[in-house]
């Protein structure tokens, strides 16, 4: 529509020309005196001042103009045609938008560009070309798969086959596959691991910093909690080393826990996703949470606020079960412990066996309540972090700041498990 009506100003205005040069020429044809007075003193004021014949210059006065002045001037077709010239229809739409030479006229782009993508035809490639581009690139077909695959002189059965399955149907996202075949290639353990273990496998796919922050979890928790014992224990501290040990192999098992539920993973969608009835439901129920209140949304995954609160409830109820599950094996260890050495041994300084249900009973409210909410805090602040342009540029400064933000939350979340423990008697 809009070249149209660019096609019919133009054209008018060729037209313009052409009739009123045509006008002029030959004065008969217009029937209107006041038509042919405008055409002379338009041509007229747009020519030099003709000399006189006493050498001086000729008025441009109205009394001057004549037609037949005027016939003599318009009369030879070069000068017709080079005032037509300049305003000749152009073939392309690209030199309708930049006849005015801005390059474009508000409704065609200039030459060469592209346009917004609203009416169709390519414009700006489209979102399509966009489409699955993110932080892990495009998304690779399946021949593409298998030119990467080849390159790296990996056969392709040797892929996961939930990365086989969703490589024929949708496709893989060029970086996640980059990721897997350098990390499938390392050296023992990390290698075979990547290849056999599909829950360690997405989560380095996603954040290859998954293993850095859970060995920082662990070596801040097992330090503190080394002090803490230290201090608490005493004189008694050897000798109640199957205690400290206990607590320590617990506390390993829960710290795993802790990262590795709330850790963003890879999202293959193949062909058999999850299978029928009640598991493959509840299967397909957890795919569609995000891992964490605050995971960021990939091509293909968007998640609703209720699904981010659902989210934060649902991993409440597992770190509850890993808290009072955990709780039940490492005070149960303790308590048999504390109870074989007394019945060797008694002393006046043995302080009461904690009773087990009710101390596992607040691992797991304390791991479900406060433990959720703080993981959940953190791996919003090392989103944010690592999407900055400073935690792009300088990877160890995201690094710096998990060691930091993960220390303070281990001497807090000490000080409050404590408080917990005094206000429910179980210390």
């Amino acid at each position: 529509m809009a070249f149209s009506c660019a096609s019919v100003r133009l054209q008018g205005s060729v037209g313009a020309v052409k009739c009123r040069a045509s006008a002029l020429a030959r004065p008969s044809v217009c029937s209107y005196p006041s038509a042919r007075r405008w055409s002379a003193r338009a041509i007229r004021s747009q020519l030099p001042p003709r000399a006189s014949g006493d050498g001086s210059a000729a008025t441009t006065s109205d009394a001057a103009v004549g037609l037949p002045e005027a016939a003599q001037v318009v009369g030879p077709t070069e000068e017709v045609s080079a005032a037509t010239q300049p305003t000749v229809l152009p073939e392309k739409v690209g030199e309708i938008a930049s006849v005015d030479g801005s390059g474009g006229n508000g409704k065609f782009p200039p030459s060469g560009g592209r346009g917004d993508g609203d009416n169709g035809g390519g414009g700006g490639g489209g979102d399509g070309d966009k489409e699955g581009d993110d932080e892990f690139g495009p998304i690779l077909s399946f021949e593409q798969v298998v030119q990467e695959v080849e390159k790296r002189g990996v056969s392709l059965p040797s892929l996961p086959a939930e990365m086989i399955e969703a490589a024929k149907s949708v496709g893989i996202q060029k970086l996640l596959l980059l990721r897997y075949l350098d990390l499938q290639a390392s050296a023992w353990p990390l290698g075979p691991a990547i290849r056999s273990c599909g829950l360690l496998r997405n989560r380095m796919l996603v954040d290859p910093a998954f293993l850095f922050k859970i060995g920082t979890e662990i070596v801040i928790d097992t330090c503190c909690a080394t002090f803490a014992e230290v201090q608490k224990r005493g004189d008694e501290f050897w000798s109640e080393f199957e205690l400290y040990a206990a607590d320590m192999l617990v506390g390993v098992v829960v710290n795993v826990a802790l990262v590795g539920m709330l850790a963003p993973y890879a999202r293959f969608r193949g062909g058999s996703a999850s299978g029928g009835g009640l598991l493959g439901r509840v299967r397909h129920a957890y795919d569609a949470l995000p891992s964490s209140v605050f995971e960021a949304e990939r091509p293909g995954y968007s998640f609703s606020v209720q699904q981010r609160i659902g989210s934060y409830f649902f991993k409440g109820i597992l770190y509850g079960a890993v808290g009072f599950s955990c709780g039940l094996v490492g005070q149960g260890i303790a308590n048999l412990i504390m109870t074989a050495k007394r019945s060797v041994k008694k002393s006046e300084h043995d302080v009461p066996v904690p009773p087990l249900l009710k101390t596992s009973a607040l691992w797991g409210a304390f791991l479900g309540v406060s433990s959720n909410t703080r993981y959940q805090v953190i791996n919003g602040l090392e989103r944010l972090v690592e999407a900055s342009p400073l935690g792009k540029r300088v990877p160890a400064a995201s690094l710096a700041f998990t060691v930091g933000v993960r220390f303070a939350n281990n001497v807090y979340g000490g000080m409050q498990f404590v408080d917990w423990a005094r206000l429910t008697g179980c210390q």
